[in-house]
């Protein structure tokens, strides 16, 4: 049987040491092809480019692992994705692999992650998608002790199939393989940000502004992706695009808007 088709793309860009190693692992599994942002795209969330030119071109970062073909992209995470579908690829590929982001996309970081925005766009397309994260937000992340169960998570959706309308946020906790204590299948914790804008001036007068902020966890349940990282368990949460919040459709209609 030919080996599976494997879309690897990122948010960090083509030459992140995360999407470096993801490639690797992703080599000893299938055909590879890259296509990825020409440089850091953290934080686009599901933002496309309408009002620019495209860009993309044939890059030789990882044919020396394998891969059929690697391709920079001048656009977001989602971009790329579509661009890979739509004008780069000569089939279907048959799962898209996301990663490995450089910092934790768990809990509310999933609605910004260009990481896994990149692997919903795939999701939205029918593609079965992964985006897998390491709690290390260090360029120099030690990406070792993840590739066994990023390895073993991969073959597994491609046995067992992901369901439809359904994308797997993947986060991995910074700790040595020997440490990790197995993979959990989790709901996402409920938390947020609390924010602050840190106020400058520049040498012309002029004020700008830094994002900050603290990251709060609201939920003490262990049933959680931030419970599983906390306590050495890779946590694996089923993550769905379709937005419409089912339970409240009820109660709206009673608002009986018609009258």
């Amino acid at each position: 049987m030919s080996k599976p088709l494997i879309l690897v793309t990122n948010d960090d860009g083509i030459t992140a040491p995360g999407l470096r190693a993801l490639v690797r692992y992703m080599n000893e599994i299938g055909e590879v092809v890259v296509v990825a942002p020409d440089s850091p795209q953290s934080g686009m969330g599901h933002a496309i480019t309408l009002d620019t030119a495209l860009y993309s071109q044939k890059m030789k970062m990882g044919l020396e692992n394998g891969s059929k073909m690697e391709y920079s992209c001048s656009g977001t995470p989602a971009d790329c994705v579509k661009l890979a579908l739509q004008e780069i690829l000569d089939r279907r590929p048959d799962i898209c692999i996301s990663g490995i982001n450089h910092g934790s996309n768990s809990s509310i970081n999933v609605i910004y992650s260009g990481t896994m925005s990149a692997a919903i766009e795939a999701g939205i397309e029918g593609i079965p998608a992964i985006g897998f994260s390491l709690c290390d937000y260090s360029w120099n992340a030690d990406f070792n002790a993840a590739g066994a169960a990023i390895k073993k998570i991969v073959l597994k959706a491609l046995a067992n199939g992901i369901p439809q309308g359904v994308v797997l946020n993947v986060n991995i906790p910074k700790l040595e393989e020997k440490n990790i204590k197995g993979i959990k299948i989790c709901r996402q914790a409920r938390a947020n940000w609390k924010e602050k804008f840190d106020k400058r001036t520049n040498p012309m007068g002029k004020d700008y502004y830094w994002l900050t902020g603290e990251f709060e966890l609201l939920d003490d349940g262990k049933d959680t992706d931030e419970w599983a990282l906390a306590n050495g368990y890779i946590s694996i949460v089923p993550t769905q695009f379709d937005l419409t919040a089912h339970q409240s459709l009820v109660q709206i209609k009673k608002w009986d808007l018609n009258a």
